[in-house]
């Protein structure tokens, strides 16, 4: 089906893909993509770009995004919007939908097939259909999309004609435990950062969380301090200090105020993405199990962060609606120890994709260490080192595209 508003048309798509690509009598599920153009009309003479969302478990952007990046490669492509499996209006993975399995032993091997090795044999075969086999197309990924496109590099890389990535280079044989070990500090960091540039607010997080510790509020003190994941995105990171503006209702006596903890609620619940946390320390493992890593390698630290960042806990599926129902199936994904690997190592380094990273200097969420050690190993990548932007630099402005862009093309 074909939608147009002015400036920008696009064509909604839903494919049959296998669950288990390597078994031939898998059952299908759906996957959903969303091909833009510039302009009324489709433009086939352009070439098509397909974008890795972040995440994992987060749906595409929307045309009515304001991503800084789309309108610019939409000058010189076809942009196709990927809802990865599980995610958007692909077949869902939830709650709702995973309730249908007898128990969590066989909801945690049905979401085995939900990783990035996955998701580009999903794309291999939308590539397949939308193009041809022979014609490869452009990726540009963002965070976990990175990710999902070191993956590409590794599994698929004929299907690949330039790879840009934006804060997503993963650790090619980082586990968990050295994610965590290295991502604490960093929030520490940006906790300190914060509270430097709003002093007032270190007072203000403590006396909500003392309200919290006594009153009876729909909201744990435990998640509240999960509003720190806002902290990585440079619009959020001042977004933080106006919600906790509104913390207390007026003539209360120190009454957090409705407007308050819904806005919190809005942040930390996991109701719009459940996979993120089901799936997400799933994302750094081969062949070892993650077993609630940035749970235990928090003990190992000295000073625990006042606010904390996109870590995933054991608790989070005791408090949050969107994810009681999975606690079960959680503790299967964390036990597992049988995961394939996700990256080729030996492919990666006599690659003859171009490729071209940014890797944001004070990113919270993705270590700048094992990017940096990853971009040495990959053959021909350009790595952009920058702290000018935040996590968020692809969507927040146009020159983050723009460079990858002329990097790849050998113009910068």
């Amino acid at each position: 089906m074909r939608f147009s508003r002015p400036g920008q048309s696009w064509t909604d798509h839903v494919f049959e893909v296998p669950l288990d690509h390597d078994d031939p009598a898998s059952p299908t599920i759906e996957v959903f993509a969303r091909e833009l153009a510039a302009g009324p009309d489709p433009r086939p003479d352009l070439p098509m770009l397909l974008f890795l969302q972040g995440g994992p478990g987060m749906r595409a952007d929307r045309p009515t995004s304001s991503s800084a990046w789309l309108s610019k490669a939409l000058e010189g492509y076809r942009v196709l919007l990927l809802d990865q499996r599980g995610t958007g209006r692909s077949t869902p993975a939830n709650r709702h939908s995973l309730a249908r399995f007898a128990d969590a032993k066989a909801q945690a091997d049905y979401l085995r097939h939900f990783r990035a090795d996955a998701i580009v044999r999903d794309a291999e075969l939308i590539r397949g259909e939308l193009l041809g086999a022979d014609r490869p197309w452009s990726v540009l990924g963002q965070s976990y999309g990175g990710f999902c496109a070191t993956t590409y590099l590794s599994l698929a890389p004929h299907g690949l004609r330039e790879v840009m990535i934006t804060g997503g280079l993963p650790g090619l044989t980082a586990h968990a435990d050295d994610v965590y070990r290295a991502a604490y500090p960093r929030v520490l960091s940006h906790n300190e950062r914060f509270f430097s540039r709003y002093p007032m607010d270190r007072e203000v997080v403590a006396r909500v969380l003392e309200r919290l510790a006594e009153g009876d509020y729909p909201l744990s003190a435990q998640r509240f301090r999960m509003v720190g994941t806002m902290l990585g995105h440079s619009v959020r990171f001042d977004e933080l200090h106006f919600l906790l503006e509104d913390a207390f209702a007026a003539g209360t006596g120190g009454e957090l105020s409705d407007a308050f903890l819904h806005a919190v609620d809005n942040v930390v619940t996991h109701a719009h993405y459940p996979l993120y946390a089901i799936m997400h320390e799933s994302i750094y493992c081969q062949g070892r199990a993650s077993d609630w890593a940035a749970h235990r390698t928090l003990t190992e630290i000295g000073d625990e962060p006042l606010l904390h960042g996109e870590m995933v806990f054991p608790w989070m599926f005791d408090e949050d609606p969107a994810l009681v129902p999975l606690k079960a199936c959680a503790q299967e994904l964390a036990a597992r120890d049988d995961w394939p690997n996700l990256y080729d190592v030996d492919r990666l380094a006599r690659n003859t994709v171009p490729v071209a990273a940014a890797v944001y200097f004070d990113d919270l969420y993705v270590d700048r260490g094992h990017s940096l050690q990853t971009a040495g190993v990959i053959r021909g990548l350009k790595p952009w080192i920058t702290n000018e932007f935040a996590h968020n630099g692809l969507g927040a402005d146009a020159r983050v595209f723009e460079r990858l862009h002329a990097m790849v093309r050998g113009l910068a």
